[in-house]
């Protein structure tokens, strides 16, 4: 065995293969050689039996067996049989089993051997006997009288015996081609042995059985011993490989290795970022590229059952022939949400830039009138920029009681105006102090959506920094029940396209809007946001064409602390 295990490959394959053709070519020449056995005995035994038979009614045996000083006759007769018939001996014995003649010396010394008792008596018998050490076939034959008076008499006994052929002589007689045909099919079997040890060897790299395994071990450390997440697709879209990983980031079965993507329940953005393509068609073209100049899309954003996942895709190929594609993914939710606070800064960053110019433009205003002596023009214009923010505050301040989120659209408030546009707070807003963690996805989502809405109504032509008024506008309401809270933000922009009403939500918290109307930038984080408490974000179309998002989360109010009077 140890000999066996330090072959090739393809060594053990043609040694184990030769070892099959061997057993199986004696397993044939032994059914020839008992197929041959028995019609030996069947044919030879017949043939034996009746020249037996002949020779004892043969009238020269019945009148020398009658004169006891007579052999010549008996002899003649019998070394005659043995050359006509192709016998091996001829004996004849009188009825007291003395032998009188044979061809076999040997037996002229010695009683003649019955095969039964029967046949002392009058009875024929064949069958098989041991003779000398040797295994013959014997035919014994009573010679009957035929004379008056004495008819039936038993006379003596005729044995004629062949000997059975050996092994040599009976696969000849089986078949005069069967040692050809067996030369034959160990000829084929050993070429075909040889070729598929050779095709197996080349299908198998060259490797041997124990690289192959090293291979598949360091393989399955490989794919469990990572962070990251690989799934394996084959030209066919099915699932040839997948570790924990990324079983557990999508959401797939155990048995998921073999199943398609279809059979999988895989589709919208996800199908589209495993299989290349999108609503358009393949994204890299349909082209099959290689390792090196794979030019498919990276970094890519899905959003899977809660999860944001960065996802990257490659073709394998292998002398030119497509083997599939493996698509490596990363769970960045934690990032997400770091990057949601980083956003948070920067927008506050923005926010405080344009309130610094709103403040900037006022104080030169306010210099160029006391330049010009117009000092009563300042106290009113003092007064009407003091009544506007008052207005505004009070506004906010009577109707959202959460500090972050009020402070947040106060500072929203300045950046619609630097953009030319007016931010409204509606009639029906409504909402009270939360919890920390419950504000600060609030304020997320409120700060999305009306960056969002802002983006859109700036993106009108005439509209933006530095251009007169054009009566844009966005509005947001925001209403709380015992377990909720509601955020609609509604703007007079362009809206959306429905044939993209679904899939903005999809492209993923970095992605940039692909048309004019479409929101890219933090819709896909709201939903998170909005499904992670058990609520969901919808879009809709005003009567007056813009778009209208509406959110939901489910969220529990806290109790305002005493001696807050907001």
């Amino acid at each position: 065995m140890r000999a066996l295990r330090r072959r090739t490959l393809a060594g053990q394959l043609l040694f184990l293969q030769l070892g099959i053709i061997t057993v199986v070519l004696v397993s044939v020449g032994a059914v020839s050689l008992a197929q041959s056995q028995a019609t030996f005995n069947r044919v030879e035994g017949r043939r034996v039996s009746a020249l037996a038979e002949q020779l004892a009614a043969n009238p020269l045996v019945l009148y020398n067996l009658d004169l006891p000083e007579q052999r010549t006759g008996l002899a003649t007769l019998a070394l005659q049989t043995v050359t006509q018939s192709r016998v091996t001996t001829v004996t004849i014995a009188d009825e007291d089993e003395n032998v009188r003649v044979s061809t076999d010396p040997s037996m002229e010394t010695r009683p003649l051997p019955l095969g039964a008792r029967s046949v002392g008596t009058g009875a024929s018998w064949s069958g098989v006997m041991q003779l000398d050490g040797n295994r013959m076939l014997v035919s014994q034959v009573p010679v009957l009288s035929l004379a008056k008076g004495h008819v039936g008499e038993h006379l003596g006994t005729v044995m004629i015996t062949e000997d059975f052929p050996s092994v040599w002589e009976r696969l000849r007689g089986a078949s005069s081609y069967l040692l050809t045909y067996l030369g034959i099919a160990l000829a084929l079997g050993v070429a075909g042995s040889w070729l598929l040890a050779r095709r197996i060897k080349r299908q198998t790299l060259g490797l041997e059985p124990h690289e192959i395994t090293g291979l598949a071990e360091h393989r399955e450390a490989l794919l469990y011993g990572i962070a990251e997440g690989v799934i394996a697709l084959d030209p066919h879209q099915r699932v040839t490989l997948v570790n924990d990983v990324a079983r557990r980031l999508l959401d797939l079965p155990e048995h998921a290795a073999g199943m398609s993507l279809r059979d999988l329940r895989v589709e919208g953005r996800l199908l589209d970022v495993l299989t290349g393509t999108g609503p358009d068609g393949p994204r890299d073209g349909g082209r099959v590229t290689g390792r090196d100049d794979d030019e498919s899309p990276r970094d890519e954003v899905v959003i899977r059952r809660g999860r944001v996942l960065v996802m990257n895709r490659m073709h394998v190929t292998r002398d030119g022939r497509h083997l599939g594609t493996v698509t490596t993914l990363r769970d960045r939710t934690a990032l997400a949400n770091l990057e949601r606070e980083l956003g948070s800064f920067r927008s506050t960053t923005s926010l405080l830039r344009a309130q610094t110019h709103e403040f900037a433009n006022q104080l030169h205003t306010i210099s160029g009138l006391i330049q010009l002596g117009e000092y009563d023009e300042v106290v009113r214009y003092v007064d009407a920029v003091t009544e506007r923010r008052q207005s505004l505050d009070l506004l906010v301040n009577s109707r959202v009681r959460d500090p972050a989120v009020a402070a947040l659209l106060m500072a929203k408030a300045s950046l619609a105006s630097e953009r030319r546009a007016d931010l409204r707070v509606s009639d029906e807003t409504s909402l009270d102090r939360l919890d920390p963690e419950d504000s600060a996805d609030v304020a997320t989502v409120v700060g999305n959506l009306v960056d969002n809405a802002i983006d859109a109504v700036s993106s009108i032509p005439g509209n933006g920094p530095g251009s007169g008024p054009t009566g844009q506008w966005v509005e947001v309401t925001i209403r709380q029940d015992a377990s909720s809270v509601e955020v609609r933000v509604s703007d007079s922009g362009p809206g959306v396209p429905p044939e993209v009403a679904q899939e903005v939500f999809a492209h993923g918290f970095t992605t940039k809007a692909a048309t004019a109307g479409e929101r890219g930038i933090g819709l896909a984080l709201t939903r998170l946001v909005c499904q992670r408490r058990g609520g969901e974000v919808q879009l809709a179309r005003s009567p007056e064409g813009g778009a209208v998002f509406v959110a939901q989360l489910g969220i529990a109010p806290v109790a305002t602390p005493a001696g807050d009077n907001r």
